[in-house]
């Protein structure tokens, strides 16, 4: 099982084109699986390529975000076309499903990434949520994709705020991984946690350069959209799933159940999830860096116009009993917050992102 990378990754310039001779052959009668209109014209071209290449692809639409009741359909709609493939294009939620749909039908996968947002074109893994877009479960699939395509006048054509929200969630795989994993003696997952380190400090580096000419002609850009895409996953694939999420992800999830006014990305969200998880290594387990490292963040995030605060995610946790939903769901069993070495209770919660909140909105 390829449960570490892709089996096959093409990245760069013209990536797509290299791809296509091998994608065609593992992918005769594929199901391509988009979903937003601003990306359609690229699907468009994908479905044209394909055909150059004697690969008859079905064109299917997410109507949400990665949710049952999508993927229950598309299986059936792929079932009865006898569909060999699933190429999914587009971003972290539409990779998740095409993803999971392919897992479900025991089919090839390839994932076309058309942003540099999550590394979800990389992973053995998805996110199942509601049809409003609350986070439900994580899925663990059998294998990485067959084959990953990066292809840089994909990534190019997306919103900037995207790869800021990339950046965000890219950071995390550092602040999750070093305080869940630091004690952990396998060679693999020590080496994951100081890729995540360099990769931190690439995008300290690159970011805002990258930002200001969003092309590949800039190394800046290639550096972080790669980070964001490629390296994010890599190191979850090599240090599993303690290298992936913690604290940081547990409130990613817990503010999706209240559906923010703003409609924030994945990385915003769980960018803000970083800070209050810093803010309670500083409360529960003494750390003294802590509050440090919020003040670098924070400037770093406001650099890159990403939100720093609940609040700013359309989210006022002191009305409608907003802040124990959120610790309440934090904390459930099954949650990522356990993954942090020491115990964390609702209560502990409440009183972090209150004090968090509060510093932050008089600030």
């Amino acid at each position: 099982m390829h449960l570490v990378s892709p089996k096959r990754v093409f990245r760069g310039n013209k990536a797509w084109t290299k791809a296509l001779p091998e994608v065609s052959k593992l992918a005769k009668s594929p199901l391509l699986l988009g979903r937003s209109n601003s990306t359609y014209s690229l699907r468009q071209k994908i479905l044209n390529d394909l055909s150059l290449f004697n690969s008859k692809a079905i064109n299917e639409t997410l109507f949400f975000d990665c949710c049952e009741e999508d993927l229950n359909r598309l299986r059936d709609i792929a079932f009865r076309k006898n569909c060999d493939a699933i190429i999914t294009a587009g971003g972290g939620k539409v990779l998740d499903a095409g993803k999971i749909l392919a897992n479900l039908l025991s089919i090839p996968c390839i994932t076309v990434p058309l942003s540099a947002a999550t590394c979800a074109g990389w992973t053995a893994l998805g996110n199942i949520y509601s049809p409003q877009g609350q986070f439900i479960r994580d899925v663990n699939l059998n294998s990485c994709p067959d084959i990953l395509v990066f292809d840089y006048s994909f990534i190019k054509t997306a919103p900037k705020n995207t790869i800021t929200s990339g950046i965000a969630d890219s950071l995390a795989k550092w602040y999750e991984s070093s305080i869940t994993s630091s004690s952990n003696k396998d060679g693999l997952v020590q080496q994951a946690i100081q890729i995540s380190r360099v990769l931190r400090d690439q995008l300290f580096i690159d970011s805002v350069e990258a930002l200001i000419d969003p092309s590949e002609n800039n190394l800046s850009w290639r550096n972080v959209v790669e980070g964001n895409g490629l390296t994010a996953g890599l190191i979850g694939g090599i240090g599993g799933e303690k290298c992936r999420t913690a604290a940081a992800h547990a409130i990613h999830n817990a503010i999706t159940q209240l559906q923010p006014k703003n409609k924030p990305l994945h990385g915003e969200i769980v960018g803000v999830g970083i800070l209050i998880q810093l803010k309670l290594e500083e409360i529960k387990n003494g750390n003294k860096l802590a509050e440090q490292s919020i003040k670098q963040l924070v400037q770093f995030m406001e650099s890159l116009n990403l939100p720093t605060t609940i609040k700013q995610l359309g989210i006022d946790v002191f009305h409608d009993n907003n802040l124990q939903k959120i610790a309440d769901f934090t904390c459930r069993r099954e949650s990522e917050i356990h993954f942090l070495p020491f115990s964390v209770t609702p209560a502990d919660i409440v009183n972090t992102i209150s004090i968090f909140e509060k510093q932050r909105i008089t600030i």
